[in-house]
This record gives C-alpha cells, structure tokens and sequence, in this order.
C-alpha cells in the first residue's frame, strides 16, 4: 500500500509540474488534433476493409463521411457548447449538461444524413460488401425519418463507441492540465507568501532593534551612573539579542535553544524597566529536550511584546507569566498578563498578531493550535506547535 500510494504521488507530482502552456502551443495541438483523426480514420478504414469485406475505394468514401460527422460533433461540443455552459451558474450548468447528449446525437445523425446526400447528388455509392447500397438507403429517407426518435436509440451505442476515446482523451488532458495550471498557482502563491513572510519578519526586526536601542540603553545609561553591578549583564544581554535579531534569524529556522535565549534575553531587558517587586515570570520546562528541534525565528515575539505593552498597567494585580515546556518535539507556549477594563480583543496586536497567523499557516500547516481569550481581567495567548527534527 505504501508503494502505491508513492507511486501515485509521484505520478501526480510530475503531472503537476507539466508546463502545458509551454508545449500546447498552437502549431503542437493543431499537430495532435491531426494525428488523432488521422490515426481514427486509419482504424476506421481498416475496420471497414476487414469488417465489412469493402474495397479500398468505399472503405475510403464511409471513413470520409464518419470522420467528418465525428469532427464536427467533437468539435461543436468541445469547443462550442462546453465553454458557454460552464460559464453560466451552476443551476443552469446541470439543465444545460442535460441536454447536451440528446443534442449531440442529433447533430450527428443529421450530418450522416446530410453528407450521404452529397454523396448521392454526386453518384457516389457503396457497390460492394455488407454495407452495399448504403448510401443511397441513406439519402432516400426524409430528414425526419433520418433523425427519428427510434434511429436516435438505435445510433446511440454506435455514437458512445466512436465518439468515448475521443471525449475520454479530451477530459483527460483538460484535467490534467487543470491540475498542472493549478499546481502551477499553488506554487506561486506559495513562493509570494513566502516573500511577504520575510519582509514581515524584516519588518518585525526593524521595529525590535529601535524599541531595544531606545528602552534598553535609557535603562543602561540609569545602572551605569549608578554604577549598578548589573550593567555588564544587561550589556550581554543586549549584545547577545542584536546579534540574534541581526545574524541568526535570517533563515527560515534556528536552534529551538537559540529562541529560547532570545525569549529569556528579551524579558530579562524587559524587565528592567519595572520596580523588582514586579510580578513578571518565566518558566521552561524542558529545556534540556531541545537537542535537535528547531523553530521558526521571533514567532512569538509578537506575543510576548504584547504583554508588556498592554500588561502591568493594572493597581492591582499586575503580571506577565509565561510558560514554555518542551515534550515530544512539540512547544507549548502559554502567556498571559494583566489588562485593565477598557481592554479589547481587537486592540490587541494588530498587524504583528495577523502576520504571526499567516507564519505559523505557512510554515506549520495542520501543525499548530493558536488560542487567544480574552479573559476579563486577564489575557491568554496559547500555542502549540509540533516541531520538526
């Protein structure tokens, strides 16, 4: 079963990547439509020959007269009716399919009738074999006799036998290059989101490294003339967020333990600029699990920047605690904080919370669960995300 399934994916795989626009150019499929009625009216004609016991001649004159009443059905419907019904709505697409196969029956009925008139008018006729006289038995009728209800049930398995490969090759390349015209937007689309999604995530870096230089050495600048024995730590705390923000994130994943130094990085700055007595928390469990997993860059930094912009501003219980716990190469990530009344779902984020959405779509498709509550006095934000090794 595994095989099969390999195959098929790989059967439609290359399907997909098909350029049919770059080999259905006009002079190719005029090429194939000519080598698919010529190979019909070989097959025709020799079925005639061996068939029926004609000579070459009136085994020529029936393959003529069929192959051209097959063209013109095929190419009526094809060409002509098709495409006018699928653009209309879907009601009328069902009513109109509907009457599609009587139609067609008649045209070609009405084209055998036809062309064995011509045939008659110029003395032509089937002197030989089983089907001798046929042509003139044909033109002696009247038009409704020819296209009679009773020779329309009768012809209809003849037509279904002629017209079937031909109909069947038509929806074939029509699905197939559907699929592959599909596969072909899919993956242009794909590659468009993927470049919004690096210019959001330079966005986002441009706007940390500011909010850092400005919050972070106002806040150093106050330990240093104080000469607070925490200056140098803030200093490689800095240090080690900038080169991340700069270097390390600009691939498409980083060591999970490389995004969790940010994370602490980022707080410890953070917290600076709160009394000590503030009730910020960070928590990570796991964190000796994270051999081998890797993440997407700053995916939660939207989040937890969030936190400290509409958190702690409560008079009383004010907090940010976030817990991270790794376990079965999956990351759980749970934040929340403080809000005051006036707080709202749709302040919360913005642009930054909508971009973190189409990153973890993108990146981690049927991978992730994202929760955001709003909580009254509080706020939630719940992720979790099943890592690849």
């Amino acid at each position: 079963m595994p095989n099969t399934t390999a195959a098929s994916g790989y059967f439609l795989e290359k399907i997909a990547s098909l350029d049919f626009d770059h080999f259905f150019t006009r002079r190719n499929r005029i090429l194939l439509h000519v080598l698919m009625w010529f190979t019909f009216s070989v097959l025709l004609f020799l079925s005639y020959v061996i068939g029926y016991h004609l000579v070459y001649f009136d085994a020529v004159l029936l393959t003529i007269r069929m192959a051209l009443v097959n063209i013109i059905v095929f190419y009526m419907l094809f060409y002509l009716v098709l495409p006018k019904i699928f653009s209309e709505s879907k009601t009328k697409i069902i009513m109109l399919l509907l009457l599609v196969f009587p139609i067609s029956i008649f045209v070609w009925m009405a084209s055998t009738y036809f062309v064995s008139l011509f045939y008659y008018a110029l003395g032509l006729e089937i002197n030989f074999g089983e089907l001798k006289g046929v042509i003139k038995k044909s033109a002696e009728q009247t038009f409704l006799e020819a296209v009679s209800l009773k020779r329309m049930l009768s012809q209809t398995i003849i037509i279904i036998s002629l017209l079937s490969p031909f109909c069947f090759a038509k929806i074939l390349v029509e699905i197939t290059r559907l699929y592959s015209k599909k596969f072909q937007i899919q993956q242009e689309k794909n590659a468009l989101e993927i470049q919004n999604i690096k210019i959001e995530k330079d966005f986002l870096k441009a706007q940390l490294n500011p909010h850092f230089l400005f919050n972070t050495l106002n806040n150093l600048y106050g330990l240093t003339v104080r000469k607070d024995n925490l200056a140098p730590e803030i200093i490689l705390n800095l240090s080690d967020i900038m080169s991340y923000t700069l270097y390390e994130s600009n691939t498409e994943i980083v060591r999970l333990e490389k995004e969790l130094d940010f994370i602490k990085n980022y707080i410890a700055l953070e917290k600076m600029r709160y009394a000590e007595d503030a009730d910020i928390q960070i928590n990570i469990e796991g964190e000796n699990r994270t051999a081998g997993l890797f993440i997407a860059p700053l995916l939660t930094f939207t989040f937890i920047e969030n936190a400290f912009k509409y958190g702690l501003k409560s008079t009383q219980n004010a907090f940010v605690k976030l817990d991270i716990k790794i376990e079965n190469s999956t990351f759980w990530f749970c934040l929340k904080n403080d809000v005051d009344e006036s707080f709202t779902t749709d302040n919360f984020g913005g642009i930054g919370v909508e971009n973190a959405r189409k990153r973890l779509e993108l990146l981690y498709p049927n991978l992730y669960e994202l929760e955001i509550k709003n909580q009254k006095s509080s706020f939630k934000v719940d992720l979790k995300i099943v890592l690849r090794k």
